[in-house]
């Protein structure tokens, strides 16, 4: 059996990460660890709740779009972030952050060619195919009382990737032979690491070198991209910074700038090839 075949080892990862996370819970098969999660959050779950599972055979990412891997060939996992002290206006850099996280990892476990697509989806090896991507949900009523609440979903493909995307890789077809378990605790250290300095912060991104680090792990910026809203015109601009609030700030033919959020685009492509 290769190491990176092998089902989660509770112990480990309770070993690995309980200190910076409240508490983790690992189940055998689920639909979706987001909507676990966000259920759990609404009934009063602890900040920096964790929940992965061996395999999830519904999960989703932004807009409704599926992701799905078959059995024990990836990492399924979502934290419940309570982040007091922080104004809403800068949950915008918790995607962000979780994609510079995944980035860490990804290159501690020793793929070197990597960055970030933004918002936060993770592109490795030298064709920049997709091996992570990431769902941010809110949820902000607790026993009748507001308390923002945000579950952060993480999927990232270990052993292999959907066999259905072909524009979809894995840490194992990058050369990495480190055990899912082994890359989960990474992960999680390194998401606890980055938002205990984002929240200590109080979500400034230029504290901590926040911004600073995402500016240069991302692959959009300097590149000509073309954004595709819901219900406007595509913009197609170069992708010159990321605000303090996390957008993204174009440039446009005209010279004409403009911030777009995450949350308002469907699509962000380079220009220069084709859609991936």
């Amino acid at each position: 059996m290769n190491r990176t075949d092998q089902p989660l080892d509770v112990d480990a990862l309770r070993a690995g990460v309980v200190g910076p996370w409240a508490g983790i819970d690992v189940v055998e098969r689920t639909g979706s660890t987001n909507a676990d999660l966000l259920a759990a959050a609404a009934a009063g779950a602890p900040d920096r709740t964790v929940l992965t599972a061996d395999h999830q055979d519904a999960g989703r990412g932004r807009l409704t779009r599926s992701w799905a891997a078959p059995a024990g060939t990836g990492i399924a996992v979502s934290v419940l972030l309570r982040p007091q002290g922080v104004a809403p206006s800068r949950f915008g850099w918790l995607p962000l952050l979780a994609g510079l996280a995944v980035l860490d990892t990804v290159r501690e476990v020793g793929v070197g060619t990597a960055g970030l697509k933004w918002p936060n989806d993770c592109l490795v090896g030298v064709e920049q195919r997709k091996v992570a991507g990431i769902l941010a949900e809110v949820s902000g009523q607790v026993s009748g009382q507001i308390s923002p609440a945000v579950v952060l979903g993480i999927g990232l493909n270990v052993t292999a990737a959907p066999p259905d995307t072909p524009t979809a890789t894995s840490l194992a077809a990058e050369g990495c032979d480190a055990s899912r378990t082994d890359v989960l605790v990474t992960l999680l250290r390194r998401l606890a690491e980055r938002e205990a300095e984002w929240r200590d912060a109080r979500g400034d991104p230029d504290a901590h070198r926040l911004r600073a680090d995402y500016r240069a792990g991302c692959l959009s910026l300097g590149s000509q991209v073309r954004v595709e809203l819901p219900a406007a015109a595509p913009i197609v601009g170069i992708a010159e910074d990321v605000d303090r609030d996390g957008r993204l700030l174009l440039l446009d033919a005209a010279g004409h700038r403009r911030a777009v959020a995450a949350g308002d685009v469907v699509h962000v492509r380079p220009t220069d090839r084709a859609p991936g």
